[in-house]
């Protein structure tokens, strides 16, 4: 199969590499244009980018996808598929282009999980397993015919950035195999149950705040759910404390969002049903560090409750 690769950030470099070592042939890879970054605004290239360039593959980087000369591009490479992963939505004038139209991998279990952050969301819900979906790309995003799914467990000691990790492997060897099985022909496509599915919305630097008046095991989930970012936090004194890793304890006490100082090595924050107790924690400016060691160079004895 002549492949057109559709990517940007890291998740979607093992794709790339898997299907160039393939019996595929990958004629171009498409990525975002180059950005500014840092103090000093020099423009950095998206790892997708670095990987072609590194395996000699001929790059694209439109601004529109809609643009002319762009969709000429594309089409001079005679693709029988573009295959997606952690991309832009695509147009009609895009997608139609290839015999067999264009695929994408999708974090989740869809139709679960719909949307920009799947990863996060499912963590953040305490789902008990995830997975990767290949799925053909229609007008609606993340809507269309499932061509292949593979289904990993979720524990309780996954964090978003750990399933990161895994998943992006999965996606790589699930994309494989379903080229592969386009190639021969081998496909029965299973539309999806719309009336199944659920959100998977875009990540803020401020969804990561807590609610106590959540129980405990969702405050813990939310920790998982946003480590490494955008992090899990409360304010304290008007200082947004980051939650790293935390556990809960079930109690009668339930005043939620009350602060209780167990120990010289401990404190709780009461939730909905008990207390929920931080383990590892960064105060701005500060390192990560436990909470013993964070309790020695803090004084919350004055602190009754978060700030609302």
């Amino acid at each position: 199969m002549k492949i057109v690769f559709m990517g940007t950030p890291e998740f979607a470099v093992p794709a790339l590499d898997v299907l160039h070592a393939s019996h595929h042939c990958v004629r171009a890879v498409v990525t975002s244009p180059d950005k500014p970054q840092g103090r000093g605004r020099k423009m950095a290239v998206s790892e997708v980018k670095q990987k072609a360039l590194d395996l000699g593959l001929p790059v694209l980087q439109p601004k529109q996808l809609k643009d002319p000369l762009f969709l000429e591009q594309l089409k001079e490479y005679h693709p029988n598929i573009l295959v997606v992963i952690a991309f832009r939505v695509l147009p009609p004038e895009v997608y139609t282009i290839p015999s067999y139209g264009a695929i994408n991998a999708h974090a989740s279990l869809l139709p679960k999980y719909r949307g920009a952050a799947p990863i996060h969301w499912a963590v953040y819900h305490g789902e008990k397993e995830t997975g990767i979906t290949i799925f053909q790309i229609n007008k609606t995003v993340d809507t269309g015919q499932i061509i292949y799914q593979t289904r990993i467990p979720i524990t309780a000691k996954d964090t978003t950035g750990t399933l990161y990790n895994t998943l992006k492997n999965h996606a790589a060897n699930a994309l494989l195999q379903a080229v592969d099985m386009l190639e021969k022909g081998n496909v029965q496509p299973i539309p999806q149950n719309h009336a199944a599915a659920t959100p998977a919305p875009k990540i803020t630097a401020d969804t990561g705040a807590l609610d106590f008046t959540q129980t405990g095991e969702q405050l813990c989930n939310a920790v998982r759910a946003f480590t490494p970012w955008p992090g899990a936090f409360f304010y304290l004194n008007g200082k947004r404390i980051k939650i790293i890793k935390a556990s809960y304890l079930k109690t009668d006490i339930q005043q939620p969002g009350t602060i209780t100082l167990i120990s010289k090595q401990q404190f709780a924050i009461h939730c909905a049903d008990g207390y929920f107790l931080p383990a590892v924690i960064q105060s701005p400016g500060r390192k990560k560090m436990n909470v013993t060691d964070w309790l020695n160079g803090t004084d919350i004895s004055s602190c009754k409750h978060v700030d609302l």
